[in-house]
């Protein structure tokens, strides 16, 4: 039987954002935690997809890295969005209940602007552009989409189908994140984007499950990689971010002896998806797909 294709997505981006407060330093110390989740992939054959944001893409030793591992054929770097700290800069109108902007709350313009300047700095750094991309904070809508599509990018994972980010604030008044309970759990286009929707699947009492370790769900995770194993669709999205690779890193792993039982869990999920499932990067799994309907 043909497996289906294993997607990991790694926002990868500055130390404990869930703390940062603005005006102070984003670190990024989390770079240097990276290659051990890399070598665990590789055991695998698996191939995380680097989702990078603005700050990581000026920390020499994660560029570094990066560029080792995608020339060994190992990983996808594509691009995140962070809208508070990716030039150029434009204040918000904002109150005591603020929270960090999505990048959809500004201007057309200031949106196209961000998304020029990070793929510019990816061309200096990297000598390429990305062509797969995640939001930051999960936010896109159909003028994001039009954008992505105008400056080259193919493949988005920014919906999770099932859940609401409506209650998470952004810098403007009565603005919150987008609500993608009603949005389609399949692969589909949007403004000339292929949306590979992040795995969510319904789970006990109303509630979802998804692929995205929280330090006590290992059975919930094995669960559902049986679900999809047996569903209607042909791959499996993993997501974690690089600082929940780093002990304080993230409000989830705060200790060293967190990040070893994630080890231990990592471990075990992946050898139960290396049965059903073949590594994949994201760039990989999209371009396939496009090239199978133009039929190329």
């Amino acid at each position: 039987m043909k497996k289906k294709s294993f997607i990991i997505t790694i926002d990868t981006e500055g130390d404990n954002l869930w703390d940062w407060k603005e005006g102070t330093e984003i670190g990024t110390d989390n770079s240097r935690y990276l290659p051990r989740f890399q070598n665990l992939c590789n055991e695998f054959g698996f191939k995380p997809t680097w989702l990078t944001n603005w700050e990581m893409l000026q920390n020499q030793e994660y560029v570094e890295f990066a560029q080792k591992e995608r020339a060994a054929g190992h990983c996808e770097i594509g691009m995140h969005l962070h809208a508070w700290n990716t030039p150029p800069f434009y204040e918000l109108p904002r109150n005591e209940k603020s929270g960090k902007p999505y990048l959809i709350e500004y201007p057309v313009g200031i949106m196209e602007a961000k998304i020029q300047s990070i793929t510019d700095l990816f061309l200096n750094v990297f000598g390429f552009a990305p062509v797969s991309h995640r939001a930051g904070r999960w936010a896109i809508n159909e003028e994001y989409f039009r954008l992505l599509f105008k400056y080259g990018y193919k493949i988005d994972c920014s919906i999770t189908p099932l859940k609401s980010w409506a209650g998470s604030m952004g810098r403007t008044l009565g603005f919150e994140g987008p609500d993608y309970t009603g949005e389609r759990q399949n692969i589909h286009y949007r403004q000339g984007i292929l949306e590979v929707p992040v795995t969510v699947f319904p789970f006990k009492e109303g509630k979802t499950t998804w692929l995205r370790p929280r330090n006590r769900n290992l059975e919930d995770m094995l669960w559902l990689v049986e679900q999809i194993e047996n569903a209607d669709t042909d791959y499996l999205m993993f997501m974690l971010h690089s600082s929940e690779l780093m002990p304080g890193g993230s409000p989830t792993f705060r200790t060293g002896e967190q990040i070893e039982k994630l080890y231990g869990d990592l471990q075990l999920l992946f050898e139960r998806i290396a049965q059903g499932y073949a590594g994949v990067t994201l760039e990989e799994y999209g371009m396939r797909v496009i090239h199978n309907e133009n039929g190329s």
